[in-house]
């Protein structure tokens, strides 16, 4: 799995983001933290649901089912650091009728090669209840915007 996503490239990704890095986003030894991957991940997800799925946030009468984490994970093959400038791409990798899997691939400005690559998988459930149920059209219509499926190996 971390060869196939070693070799990603920008045209794997639909969406993209840029975004400078800050000398906070440095640990004690001279690159982003792991902590802040996690950070721009969620940046670029919900920037992409905001715009383009009809998300609204602070809603003060949530009647849309919301997306809850259930998962998420990253995989570095290079460090990045301030005061790069880091373009984030977004796709889709699953969209069922409740969930949808993001994948973040993280590039230096001006690199085809993938620093990282994160995500996380979203479950949509009701407000008050908690529990899963099918995601409103307009986030799905959204989300198959950046829906990317793989060929199946022959």
């Amino acid at each position: 799995m971390a060869n196939a996503l070693k070799s990603r490239v920008r045209a794997n990704y639909r969406f993209f983001l840029p975004y400078r890095l800050r000398w906070s986003d440095n640990d004690q030894y001279g690159h982003v933290n792991n902590s802040v991957y996690n950070f721009l991940i969620d940046s670029i997800v919900n920037s992409y649901l905001i715009t383009h799925c009809g998300l609204v946030p602070n809603d003060p009468n949530p009647t849309k089912p919301i997306g809850l984490v259930v998962s998420s994970s990253c995989t570095y093959f290079s460090s990045i650091s301030f005061p790069e400038v880091v373009d984030l791409g977004l796709r889709v990798n699953k969209l069922g009728n409740s969930s949808v899997t993001y994948e973040v691939g993280f590039f230096r400005e001006g690199e085809d090669a993938v620093a990282a690559v994160g995500g996380f998988t979203h479950v949509f459930v009701c407000p008050e209840k908690r529990r899963p149920v099918g995601m409103v059209e307009e986030m799905r219509r959204g989300l198959e915007g950046v829906l990317v499926q793989e060929k199946a190996a022959l």
